[in-house]
């Protein structure tokens, strides 16, 4: 479990570096992912493998969207969702 761990880190690293390579990932990522690592695994360990760089990548742009938006904690985000409520009808 170790080791594909270590592998998502090292795909997550070179999938940062280059925008190129992230946009042929998001189109064919078991092919990007054992061409990146240079190793020819079984299907449901490179799947695994993908899913979790696909995992790390939204938890990542998540936290982007988040900083971009002044949100640093869970007090941030329900302060920020209470001052939407009133778009929608709601009061505080």
């Amino acid at each position: 479990m170790e080791e594909i761990k270590e592998l998502i880190e090292k795909a997550i690293e070179k999938l940062k570096g280059d925008d190129d390579l992230l946009e042929n990932f998001k189109k064919n990522p078991v092919r990007v992912v054992e061409k990146l690592l240079g190793v020819d695994l079984p299907d449901e360990k490179i799947e695994a493998i993908v899913d979790g760089i696909k995992a790390k990548l939204a938890i990542d742009d998540i936290g982007d969207v988040a900083e971009k938006l002044g949100i640093n904690d869970l007090g941030d985000v329900a302060e920020k969702l209470g001052k939407l409520g009133g778009l929608f009808g709601k009061k505080k």
